[in-house]
């Protein structure tokens, strides 16, 4: 059968077609369009008349991207944090279905954070021992502790870059003193992380898709979505190059960069900001990057369907 899954996160609306042959799988397209469902209004819970036309407009480049494929077996529309904690979320989907044709599933914090973890299965076949795994969204960030090939703890944390961007003001460059408020931020809301990791402590970081796939892609010097990387190790030396120099940077700067996607330029500072203080609180030595997430977390539960 072949299989179409729209995940309409924060920022972006990405689509994956894939077959599926009994337990085997082959990806036949994937891709993503801007939407920043989260401007002006995720502050407010709320989506704007704009976030739902950017919605429409992407759901709209995406059917046509499945009719160029010939269509699909069965299409599915996941979305997460910013449409889940929307106000007006009933009349936007609404809007999607009747303009569309497609119907949107909304998901839990606890659910999005299932299907991630199913995804980094898909791409290590069992899960890493004694790792956190970790998805930066706009709205919200999804942590996962494993042990023993299963999920011991995982929650959905609404601290995304959205959120960030909305709430703080930063400079161009951003000043020390907006960095360390961003970061007391994220500590003071990741409070239930860091008392669960004090436990049992995690030896391995393993970033998820988004800001992780553009760190990859900076360390690389490769443009997105050249390179598709199943997993890839990035030692923390080399983070950690790379996010001093983009964390002091200009928008100008990170603009110029063919690695930079222009949705990221505004949002990858902050992020780099949660994953330096995320390796600095729990002392994690080894950070590994997966293209895999919610997306193939959902192909999985089909090919075991």
């Amino acid at each position: 059968m072949k299989l179409a899954i729209i995940d309409l996160g924060t920022n972006t609306c990405n689509l994956l077609i894939a077959g599926i042959n009994q337990h085997s799988y082959q990806f036949h397209y994937q891709g993503k369009v801007g939407v920043k469902l989260g401007k002006g209004g995720i502050h407010k819970n709320l989506l704007s008349p704009e976030a739902f036309d950017r919605a429409v407009a992407a759901f709209n480049q995406h059917n046509h991207t499945i009719d160029q494929f010939g269509g699909v077996d069965r299409l599915i529309a996941i979305a997460t944090s910013a449409v889940r904690d929307a106000s007006n979320k009933d009349e936007f989907t609404r809007t999607l279905l009747e303009k569309t044709g497609i119907p949107l599933t909304i998901v839990s914090g606890d659910e999005e954070a299932r299907l991630i973890c199913q995804g980094v299965k898909l791409a290590f076949g069992d899960l890493p021992d004694n790792s956190l795994i970790l998805d930066i969204g706009g709205g919200s960030n999804e942590f996962i502790q494993t042990q023993n090939d299963r999920v011991s703890w995982k929650e959905s944390f609404p601290l995304g870059m959205a959120r960030v961007v909305e709430k703080f003001p930063i400079s161009n460059p951003i000043r020390p003193s907006e960095a360390e408020a961003i970061e007391q931020w994220f500590s003071s809301g990741l409070s239930a992380l860091w008392q669960q990791c004090r436990e049992k402590p995690p030896t391995s970081l393993i970033g998820c898709s988004g800001a992780f796939d553009t760190l990859a892609d900076l360390i690389d010097n490769t443009a997105p979505g050249t390179k598709s990387r199943v997993r890839q190790e990035i030692s923390i030396s080399q983070f950690n190059e790379v996010t001093d120099t983009i964390i002091g940077s200009t928008t100008e700067y990170r603009s110029q960069l063919a690695a930079m996607e222009p949705l990221r330029i505004e949002m990858i500072v902050p992020a780099f900001i949660l994953i330096k203080l995320v390796l600095k609180k729990l002392k994690i030595k080894k950070m590994i990057q997966t293209d895999f997430a919610l997306r193939e977390g959902v192909l999985l539960e089909w090919i075991n369907h």
